[in-house]
């Protein structure tokens, strides 16, 4: 019996009781209150998870001494049936039940009996969900790591075989200097080692353990957190019962990693799709990677490219998401929380997804050597290095050196002539001392093999970067 809201008793029927609340709830929730609580539509991904910090807990309640270690066997045996059924498809998640720890529980009590409920013992589905979570993040940074390195390394193999095909450079879309494709392609491979570190970063931080933090003050069994801890692959039990079930910053750092990840995605697809134009003609794609048109039999569209481009909304969008989610919460718990989870799944996947398209991106993209090197010596890309050599040779002030070249610029305009094809003579009209030396740094290849500096365009320097990149890559695919 219990007591309704006017003190009279109301009898517990099978048709009001909840079941999940047990005796505090006299009826059944309303359709729209299922509908908006239940969340097991998206958090069934995390069954996995769930069923590891779950085994955990069972073998330290065991251990501990906490649980007997027959009904501890039994879980343990039922836990692995569950993810047996889990993995072959066989299981079926009850809406009813709401999320996915019920679902699991429901289901191994109906394998193992009344030990099932022990389960439950000294945990809450506060801890137990911000655990599965954390696992969850943390095996998809493993993931996206390991993607990252795949896409640097199919950069990496076509820099070095392209570190001498020259093209132009541009600064606000307009040519600027002479580059190399495998420059280019290096610069990617260099950003995307930040994002890669930006995840290892984000990843160390996350690997502590919110399991034991129970509903939000802990629990009075004597667990051991360390031993949970140790079980699931973190390095340390949370220190803070309250921070342990309140935190996502961990799941807000790997979506913001992942936010100037996609960014870095989009901006190298906007180039293959500015680049496969007719206009520019830089680059081919095979039928791998583009689609058709079911109107213009002509078309090559390179839809992978401008897909991976659009990611990262959905990617960058998770992330505003779940910070204006957690920006008002007080501390602990609060079902607010409950929409971490499906923009994070979508983001991360989506950026799976965009990492892996990518990588077949670059190893199909072939550069049109030809187009790309023709296009490298218009705009007259040649221009600083006739300033510098005007500076070197002459020793000129390099403002000097910019205004005559600039008057040079002009003269080849108006005669519609490449800088390489202005007459010594008519370069002498502007400066009498030129020599017929400034032809040696006017085409674009000697440009390109110029630039020797560190970090520099010239192709020694590009197959060195490259070959350094490789050795580097392989060594962190490895562990080292």
């Amino acid at each position: 019996m219990l007591f309704g809201s006017r003190g009279g008793a109301v009898p517990v029927t099978e048709k009001n009781a909840n079941k999940m609340w047990g005796g505090r709830f006299a009826q059944s929730p309303a359709e729209i209150m299922q509908e908006i609580n239940a969340s097991i539509s998206f958090d069934k991904v995390l069954a996995p998870q769930d069923i590891r910090g779950s085994k955990a807990h069972a073998a330290m309640l065991g251990e501990t001494g906490i649980i007997t270690r027959a009904d501890a066997r039994e879980i343990l045996r039922g836990l692995d049936q569950v993810a047996a059924e889990i993995e072959s498809g066989s299981f079926v998640f009850a809406r009813e039940l709401e999320d996915v720890h019920m679902n699991v529980e429901s289901r191994l009590k109906e394998i193992i009996g009344p030990a099932a409920g022990r389960l439950h013992t000294a945990r809450s589905r506060n801890d137990q969900v911000a655990t599965d979570f954390r696992l969850f993040v943390r095996d998809a940074a493993d993931s996206l790591i390991r993607s990252i390195g795949e896409l640097q390394g199919a950069l990496v193999e076509k820099a070095e075989v392209h570190a001498g095909t020259v093209m132009p450079g541009f600064t606000h879309m307009q040519s600027a200097q002479p580059v190399t494709f495998g420059h280019h392609l290096l610069a990617y491979v260099e950003m995307l080692g930040r994002d890669r570190g930006r995840f290892v970063d984000a990843r160390r931080r996350l690997n502590e353990c919110p399991l034991g933090s129970a509903a939000l003050a802990g629990t009075s069994f004597p667990i051991d957190r360390q031993k949970t801890a140790e079980e699931l692959g973190f390095d340390r039990p949370m220190a803070n019962s309250l921070d342990g079930v309140a935190d996502r910053d961990f799941a807000l750092e790997i979506l913001a990693a992942a936010s100037i990840t996609a960014m870095h995605l989009s901006r190298f697809a906007e180039e293959i799709v500015i680049w496969m134009t007719p206009q520019f003609g830089f680059v081919r794609l095979s039928d791998r990677f583009t689609t058709g048109s079911s109107i213009m039999p002509q078309k090559r569209n390179p839809d992978a490219a401008e897909l991976v481009r659009a990611k990262v909304g959905r990617v960058a969008g998770a992330f505003q998401g779940l910070l204006m989610v957690m920006k008002g919460l007080p501390l602990a718990y609060s079902k607010d929380m409950q929409e971490d989870k499906e923009a994070t799944f979508d983001a991360l996947d989506s950026l799976r997804l965009g990492l892996a398209a990518m990588t077949g991106i670059v190893r199909d993209v072939e550069p049109v050597a030809e187009t790309m090197r023709a296009a490298a010596g218009r705009g007259y890309s040649t221009a600083t290095d006739l300033a510098d050599w005007l500076v070197r040779e002459l020793k000129m002030p390099f403002r000097e050196a910019h205004h005559v070249t600039g008057s040079i610029v002009k003269a080849a305009e108006d005669q519609g002539l490449d800088l390489e094809n202005v007459p010594l003579e008519a370069m002498q009209a502007i400066e009498p001392r030129i020599s017929k030396g400034i032809f040696s740094v006017l085409s674009v290849e000697n440009s390109v093999k110029s630039r020797k500096s560190y970090g520099g365009t010239s192709p020694q320097n590009v197959a060195k970067m490259a070959r350094n990149w490789a050795k580097r890559l392989e060594k962190e695919a490895a562990g080292r």
